[in-house]
């Protein structure tokens, strides 16, 4: 299929690494012209060196997505170096995990910066620029955390939650005026984070890396994690033309973990 990204100009936030990184990556293959951002300088150097040595262009910024502040000069300079803005790709990290009486105030203010205003501040930032942009788009990658809530993930459960509610405002508000506006929803992913936790938890119980990555997955009905670049995937389809008929979609990227109808 073509999915006609030759040439769009596209900003993925906190994609250095993991699922952003496996982004950024795939809409550079497309032929697209992308900006990368994360929070540490190197990273950006990190990631730029391996994009353009498979012949991506690419920019990156370095850009702390809890500061307003650093949002603005991230989409400012994008924008910039682009010529324009078509495509928005909003990633981020994830906040401290625990139960409720396991995390501090402090933690839930961070979290709503980390997972909810950084989401609002890059979009009002980008927005005046997507709408001059060519077949204009916005995904937002979230997690299964939206429908079914994770153990011990009491921060992202509750905030996460906020995104599926933006998703459909603006798909509504934006598809008039010509921008699309989805998101997608990771369940588990062969990450770095993920493959750091199972080597602490082999580590802990002697067990090959193999075995607890098996175990971690065990519930999901396609019997593995997911791979970055298959999450990145559905991304870089739902912001192609090829996707022009899907608005306001929330799409599950998890294997068929979650049981819920809807």
């Amino acid at each position: 299929m073509h999915l006609g990204l030759k040439g769009k100009r596209v900003l993925v936030t906190a994609s250095t690494r993991g699922i952003g990184f496996a982004i950024a990556k795939l809409f550079g293959l497309e032929g697209a012209h992308v900006c990368i951002s994360s929070r540490s300088e190197e990273n950006v150097r990190n990631a730029l060196l391996k994009l353009r040595q498979l012949g991506v262009d690419a920019c990156g910024i370095p850009a702390d997505l809890t500061r307003r502040v650093d949002v603005e000069r991230l989409v400012e300079q994008a924008v910039e170096v682009l010529g324009g803005l078509d495509i928005l790709v909003y990633n981020t990290g994830g906040p401290k995990p625990g139960k409720f009486m396991d995390v501090e105030l402090d933690d839930w203010e961070y979290a709503v910066r980390l997972l909810l205003l950084s989401a609002v501040w890059v979009t009002r930032f980008s927005l005046s620029h997507l709408l001059r942009g060519r077949d204009p788009a916005i995904v937002y990658v979230a997690s299964v955390a939206i429908r079914e809530p994770i153990p011990d993930l009491v921060l992202s459960n509750t905030v996460r939650i906020s995104l599926a509610g933006l998703v459909r405002s603006l798909a509504r508000e934006l598809g008039p005026k010509g921008v699309r506006v989805n998101a997608v929803l990771p369940g588990l992913t062969r990450t770095e984070r993920v493959l750091e936790i199972a080597r602490r938890r082999a580590e802990a119980s002697g067990k090959s890396l193999e075995e607890v990555l098996a175990e971690m997955a065990k519930d999901i009905p396609l019997g593995r994690m997911a791979e970055p670049e298959e999450v990145a995937r559905v991304v870089v389809f739902l912001a192609s033309p090829a996707a022009s008929f899907v608005n306001g979609a929330v799409v599950p990227v998890d294997g068929g973990l979650l049981r819920s109808v809807f």
